[in-house]
């Protein structure tokens, strides 16, 4: 019996079963059949005349050769390029304003005369009432160290320079809490070690105030241990004037060669109009 029709061949894709085809060559098949569905032959969405050159891995947007932006392997859009590479993917242009911090604001709860008032009566309270509790408590330190050189007898007939010391250390102590209430109460910042005196200079950032305290408490734990008594140590207290004069004159030294070395260079915009 003669049959109208041949047999038909099962195919898959359009290419019969009989045929064999290496895994390259079916794979680059593949890969040209989900370019197609997917619209590979289309223009880039940012520039509608250019082909498409690339899909974003991440919402696979059309982008040309301009747009597309290549990172960990693969290609993004300017949305979807990772953070670490898209400083260099795409280099800034514009600079970031300075922030506005606003006005200073006021504080009017705090009380200048009650600041004063404490820092009068107890050595100290008056900074910690200003929350400057580091500067509160050198202030007790030195405060108790003046007194312990005169009775210790460690003063050596300059009783009376010390008692005049400890009158004018009381005073100060107060009238730096009043100060620094005052500017606290009109909104104006406060470092921790602010004072009538101003020991620190502009760009310098020496902890005069941490070495201050671990230098006390050194001597003060070699006077509990009886490795060294606090007499012997308190007949060199005249040191600490020294210490105190170099470091003031270095202070005074860097300030000055900071000035002077601004004033002679001035500032890059400057230089640039004088040539």
């Amino acid at each position: 019996m003669r049959l109208r029709h041949p047999p038909r061949i099962p195919t898959s894709g359009g290419y019969p079963y009989t045929v064999r085809l290496d895994k390259q060559t079916r794979a680059n098949r593949a890969q040209e059949q989900h370019r197609r569905n997917r619209g590979f032959f289309m223009n880039c969405l940012n520039h509608p005349e250019v082909p498409a050159a690339a899909f974003c891995r991440s919402c696979g947007k059309p982008l040309c050769e301009a747009c597309k932006r290549s990172a960990q392997g693969t290609v993004y859009c300017d949305e979807h390029v990772p953070a670490e590479t898209a400083s260099t993917a795409r280099p800034a242009t514009t600079t970031a304003a300075p922030m506005y911090s606003g006005p200073p604001v006021a504080d009017p709860s705090v009380s200048p005369g009650l600041a004063f008032g404490l820092g009068l009566i107890v050595p100290g309270v008056g900074a910690i009432y200003n929350g400057q509790y580091a500067k509160g408590l050198v202030h007790a330190i030195i405060f108790g160290l003046l007194i312990s050189i005169i009775s210790s007898g460690s003063a050596r007939g300059l009783e009376p320079l010390f008692g005049i010391l400890i009158a004018v250390w009381v005073f100060y102590m107060a009238i730096e809490a009043h100060h620094t209430a005052v500017k606290r109460r009109a909104g104006q910042p406060v470092d921790e070690f602010s004072s009538l005196i101003d020991l620190h200079t502009r760009g310098s950032r020496f902890p005069a105030g941490a070495l201050v305290l671990i230098l006390v408490g050194v001597l003060l734990l070699l006077n509990t241990t009886d490795i060294i008594p606090l007499e012997r140590i308190l007949k060199y207290w005249p040191i600490l004037l020294i210490v105190l004069g170099v470091y003031l004159l270095i202070a005074r030294l860097s300030g000055t060669a900071q000035a002077d070395g601004s004033a002679g260079n001035p500032p890059k915009e400057v230089q640039h109009d004088q040539r």
